[in-house]
């Protein structure tokens, strides 16, 4: 009886290990709230990968940066105790600075445009680039999952021309190029978490902040900065930026499953964006939020200085400009 019941345990221990082992469970970072657009299609992705593996390959989502912020991510990124960070790519500059010009403010006619300047050669040399320095890959396509879809900046009061940026505290993230934008533009510029926002605005530390339209709800921000003006700033994605080593250390079919997980993702935020965005926007009107639409060719004009003098410098890029015009 006894020599059974070892057995039986004995058996069952075996069938819980083994399944155990026939799992693989990837760690994914995101800033974002799981209930937002971007959480939706972070934890979209998550689904997909299940399903595609049977079950065998898990990624598990953290979002709210509770992982820590962006420094801290990407450097367990480097080092694969985390496997994926859904962010924008730009944040790669940490490795290639050149990469920071894919977010240049007011450089690209449109989004189209901006996807054929990502798939240059130009461009394409600089991931590779971080890949070798950090290790760092991109699974899939980094422009085809939309951010956005378009930017838009979120202040105290109206803001409908250029001049009246002077003076406003406007909320950024770490990245030399986007502060000196605003700098330029005649902001005052403070670096923040993401996280961090809301609080920040209503207690005035800031008293605006840019943002990708979709998210405005979900962060709450126009409960604090009620002016949402739409600036088309520049052209984003969500790269799901990934342990390149531990992404080639898994089985083909696990590979495979990723890789149709992330264009499933794709496919799934450009269904909800657009519907998200003017069901939001009626919700946050409802309540109070105003809306509008400036015409940006001061803010452009402004811009085509800056990138000028930059280039006389020899701060930018070798042909960066060219190719932007190439890419028109």
């Amino acid at each position: 009886m006894k020599r059974t019941l070892v057995l039986l345990v004995a058996a069952l221990l075996g069938w819980s290990t083994g399944t155990a082992c026939a799992q693989t469970t990837w760690r994914m970072a995101t800033k974002m709230p799981p209930e937002g657009p971007e959480g939706r299609v972070f934890q979209h992705f998550a689904d997909q990968v299940a399903l595609h593996s049977g079950g065998k390959l898990k990624v598990t989502v953290y979002p709210n940066e509770q992982l820590g912020k962006e420094a801290a991510v990407l450097e367990q990124l480097k080092i694969g105790t985390l496997q994926l960070y859904a962010e924008g790519s730009s944040f790669m500059e940490k490795w290639v600075p050149d990469i920071k010009w894919t977010a240049g403010a007011f450089q690209f006619k449109d989004r189209e445009h901006w996807v054929r300047f990502m798939h240059s050669p130009l461009v394409t040399a600089w991931f590779e680039q971080a890949k070798a320095k950090a290790g760092i890959g991109i699974l899939g396509d980094h422009t085809n999952t939309l951010r956005g879809p378009y930017r838009v900046l979120l202040s105290k009061k109206p803001i409908s021309r250029i001049e009246e940026l002077a003076g406003i505290k406007v909320r950024m993230h770490n990245s030399r190029i986007a502060v000196d934008t605003w700098a330029h533009l005649g902001a005052e510029v403070r670096v923040l978490g993401w996280a961090e926002t809301y609080e920040a605005i209503d207690r005035g530390v800031v008293n605006a902040v840019i943002s990708p339209v979709a998210l405005v709800e979900s962060m709450k921000f126009f409960e604090v900065a009620p002016h949402i003006t739409r600036i088309d700033e520049y052209w984003q994605s969500i790269a799901f930026m990934m342990n390149q080593k531990a992404f080639d250390g898994l089985p083909k079919p696990h590979q495979e499953a990723l890789l149709k997980a992330q264009q499933d993702a794709a496919s799934f935020s450009a269904r909800i964006m657009s519907e998200v965005v003017d069901e939001s926007l009626a919700r946050m009107k409802s309540k109070g939020a105003t809306f509008s639409t400036p015409n940006l060719d001061p803010w452009v004009t402004r811009m085509q200085g800056y990138y000028r003098q930059m280039e006389a410098k020899g701060e930018l890029p070798k042909g960066l400009l060219e190719t932007v015009e190439k890419t028109r």
